[in-house]
């Protein structure tokens, strides 16, 4: 019984609950353990909105006032609970056992309903993945943030990270580092692939190590054109005349970095298993909204667990520029502010570092210019970056036939 109390007392904390509950049964228990088990796990699932840790009086308590029996009993069981101190080490040593075991179990099953016809092949990937998940956290120490002013200063300010074409960008946003996380919002057919193809083809020159464009908006081949348009400067006709030596200049300087994954409604597991193998140096999703993988009561709530997961990739692989939708307010407005995002009241918002709007207006001779405000800017920036321009808005012009925008 020794395991079972190591088990309720790490469950004493929410995060380790959360974590590993899902992998124990409370038939797994000892029958008088059983209806403890239960009451400490249906706190948590239930009453436990905080996400606070408990306390063995608070859980002596709780059970008490739903299950009055045997009280004398329970009394010396939570007597020996408290007094019980086992090693924290030899209790995550346990918990992680219990996981993989559970894991291996359902790979065996899943990998035979697959064989059979009965289960998606994207139920073993994820399987897989929550097995490599567990042995990276396993392998991982504890890190803290260094004391070392000079050594912060240079890594999030002093040393550029990925530079934008534009040099407005530059300037009023500042390169894109580790941990940085945004998007770019704007109505339908306004430039936001052509946005992404210019900036990120530029990008993709100042690093040896994959950009990986996630798309599941229109074409992938179509898309890695405008990419080659983009990072060469040329029209498609002019990519015509000599294919193979634009081909062969695109790819050299680029540095080969450039990979496009093309497919409709991808899933969070596969997304993740990309960047476990290829360690990306910079993640682009279009559209961000549609990947799948997430579930909400509400479809702002959903769409804001995507953002979270995003900002999480962020800080574990590269920064991540995500693009979404402006909804039918931003129609024929110059300066698209936050309460322009589609399908978000604040969870979308909340999570990035900065957003950029690209407001477009349908009047005469007015086509090729776009209206660019940073509506949020939590970025350090670069030595030569403006602290004033934080929040700007600027005019520039779109270059379609070349997939590039310009600064006027």
């Amino acid at each position: 019984m020794q395991a079972e109390l190591s088990i309720i007392k790490a469950f004493l904390n929410y995060e380790t609950w959360n974590k590993y509950n899902s992998y124990i049964e409370a038939k797994n228990f000892p029958e008088e353990l059983q209806l403890l088990y239960r009451t400490l796990n249906s706190f948590h699932r239930v009453e436990n909105e905080s996400k606070s840790n408990l306390h063995i009086l608070d859980l002596s308590n709780l059970f008490f006032s739903t299950s009055p029996k045997e009280k004398e009993y329970y009394q010396v069981l939570f007597d020996n609970l408290k007094n019980y101190d086992p090693v924290p080490e030899t209790i995550k040593t346990l918990l992680v056992s219990i996981k993989r075991n559970n894991l291996l179990r359902s790979l065996s099953l899943k990998s035979y309903e697959v064989a059979e016809g009965k289960a998606e092949y994207s139920t073993i990937e994820a399987l897989l993945d929550a097995l490599q998940s567990e042995e990276e956290d396993q392998d991982a120490e504890d890190e803290f943030v260094s004391d070392d002013l000079e050594s912060l200063i240079h890594d999030i300010y002093t040393t550029p990270g990925l530079r934008w074409r534009l040099p407005s960008l530059n300037k009023n946003l500042g390169s894109l580092r580790k941990g940085d996380f945004g998007f770019v919002f704007a109505r339908p057919e306004t430039g936001k692939t052509t946005f992404l193809a210019s900036e990120v083809s530029y990008m993709a020159e100042q690093t040896n190590s994959p950009v990986i464009w996630f798309n599941n908006e229109e074409g992938g081949k179509k898309v890695k054109v405008r990419v080659y348009q983009a990072g060469l400067g040329l029209t498609l006709e002019q990519l015509h005349v000599d294919i193979k030596a634009n081909m062969e200049t695109f790819l050299s300087q680029t540095n080969h970095t450039f990979k496009l994954k093309d497919k409709v409604g991808i899933h969070k597991n596969e997304i993740e298993s990309i960047c476990r193998k290829y360690q990306p140096s910079l993640i682009i999703f279009d559209q961000i909204d549609k990947i799948a993988g997430f579930d909400a009561d509400r479809e702002d709530l959903r769409l804001g667990a995507i953002y979270i997961w995003a900002r999480e990739l962020a800080k574990n692989y590269a920064p991540v520029i995500g693009v979404c939708q402006s909804d039918g307010s931003g129609e024929g407005v110059r300066w698209l502010t936050m309460s322009n995002v589609a399908n978000a009241k604040t969870s979308k918002q909340a999570e990035a570092d900065w957003i950029l709007g690209i407001g477009a207006i349908h009047d005469t001779g007015w086509e090729k210019v776009r209206f660019f405000h940073l509506s949020k800017n939590k970025l350090t920036g670069d030595p030569d970056s403006d602290p004033s321009k934080r929040h700007a808005k600027w005019e520039v012009l779109i270059k379609p036939e070349i997939a590039r925008y310009a600064d006027i």
